[in-house]
């Protein structure tokens, strides 16, 4: 009987570590393939139950000095920052040094409306405060320049908000910059040293910071506006509590299993953080869920790098990707790797190859295709070249890949066009994530 058990658990063991190598492979196979593509830059960590699936690096840590990213590289991570700023505001409410229903007007009195919004507000991005980020001219002239309380204030106290407090929802990293001033004010401390105290000391991560303009380290990675343009960097008094947070991949490891063991907070705290209030936010993370389970993810995009991490806590996953070069393509590369873990299908991008079409063909696709009442994709015909917008995105061009389907460069997403024998063009069917999405044309 014990040498029957001890053969089954070798028998088990064994298959374990090869469905582990195959994940490793499999991972690494897609990865290089994003990386061939120039669509992937950087470090990537897959996690589950103690085991380290796969940590590698991908590309250039530095162009000029031909030096390569690895494990220990050091990123920007933009704005998985929000997590750790969440944080810091639940071990204040823990302490009784706050609450999540104080209004803003306790902190700032003479903020407009400050009354009706609350630490929730912002920490959900249910405010309607106005998205400092948005503003063009602050953004390109000024990002590089150290910035304090009252520059940041001015660029969004006086304006309207976009709706009544708790009524929507809007991106706002001038709400985080808010919470990071408060942290201030509540604690007398630098909210940088706080987080320090709170986060980073108890948890050892220790290649993690905040002033990355200022960082000389070996393992510093270059950030990069395309593969050969070297991007500025932004001071972390701009970015702050919204975006300042620089980090590696197994920092940010020590982050996960400090929240999968309730090592800062009780776990009655972090339910709260993973509450989805509106559009899928909570504190600081989104929240949905991938094969039946709920995922926990957030990503961050900064000059010339972006950042996403993705966790699944009740199988102990977690997927770190940093890269040094600006795209959009991590929380895609991160959905894959899910698939691979959890054994469903997935796709390994190749390269596509653009035709030509005239303008009699691409005026045919011009119009407003509506997904759902409150979402609709907006197609226009620009210097030759069909564009598509997304209701409150930024426009992408499409490429022909054949006389009716496209595919967007920056994201791996394809555009099919269909229509109806008796009236032409009727609708669009966009693919993404294994996913087809369809949209009516109404003008």
């Amino acid at each position: 009987m014990f040498k029957r058990t001890l053969t089954f658990l070798l028998l088990a063991g064994s298959a374990s570590l090869v469905f582990s190598q195959e994940i490793s492979q499999k991972s690494d196979e897609l990865l290089e393939a994003f990386a061939g593509l120039n669509k992937f830059n950087g470090t990537v960590l897959i996690y589950q139950n103690d085991n380290i699936l796969l940590e590698k690096g991908y590309g250039f840590k530095d162009v000029e000095s031909k030096t390569l990213n690895n494990s220990n590289t050091i990123f920007q991570i933009g704005s998985i920052t929000k997590q750790f700023t969440a944080m810091v505001i639940l071990k204040l409410l823990e302490r009784n040094q706050l609450s999540l229903s104080d209004k803003l007007s306790k902190y700032y009195p003479d903020f407009p409306k400050g009354d009706s919004i609350t630490l929730e507000h912002l920490l959900t991005h249910t405010s309607g405060i106005f998205n400092y980020t948005d503003d063009a001219s602050f953004m390109s002239t000024e990002v590089t320049k150290p910035a304090n309380e009252q520059k940041i204030l001015a660029l969004f106290k006086d304006k309207d908000l976009q709706f009544s407090p708790g009524s929507n929802w809007a991106y706002s990293n001038s709400g985080y910059s808010l919470l990071g001033y408060i942290i201030e004010k509540v604690t007398e401390t630098p909210y940088e040293e706080v987080v320090r105290k709170f986060i980073f000391a108890p948890l050892e991560m220790k290649n993690s910071g905040f002033d990355f303009a200022g960082l000389v380290h070996k393992e510093k990675a270059t950030g990069y506006n395309n593969p050969e343009q070297k991007s500025i960097v932004v001071d972390s008094s701009v970015s702050y509590a919204g975006g300042a947070i620089y980090s590696t991949v197994w920092d940010l490891l020590k982050w996960h299993n400090a929240l999968q063991t309730n090592k800062l907070i009780a776990n009655t705290l972090l339910e709260k953080a993973y509450t989805p209030y509106m559009n899928n936010y909570g504190y600081g993370v989104t929240i949905d869920s991938v094969f039946n389970k709920r995922r926990i993810a957030h990503g961050g995009g900064i000059f010339g790098f972006t950042s996403y991490i993705t966790r699944v806590p009740e199988d102990n996953v977690c997927i770190v990707v940093l890269n040094n070069i600006n795209n959009r393509h991590l929380a895609d590369i991160s959905n894959r790797l899910l698939a691979i873990i959890y054994g469903k299908a997935y796709e390994i991008p190749a390269p596509r190859q653009e035709i030509e079409l005239g303008t009699d063909i691409l005026q045919r696709y011009i119009g407003i295709y509506e997904v759902r009442p409150d979402f609709s994709i907006t197609v226009t015909l620009e210097d030759g070249r069909l564009i598509a917008q997304p209701s409150g995105q930024r426009k992408s061009p499409l490429f022909a890949m054949t006389e009716n389907r496209f595919f967007l460069k920056d994201v791996e997403v394809e555009v099919e066009f269909l229509s109806d024998k008796t009236t032409g063009i009727d609708k669009l069917v966009f693919y993404q994530n294994g996913k087809a999405t369809a949209g009516k044309k109404i003008k």
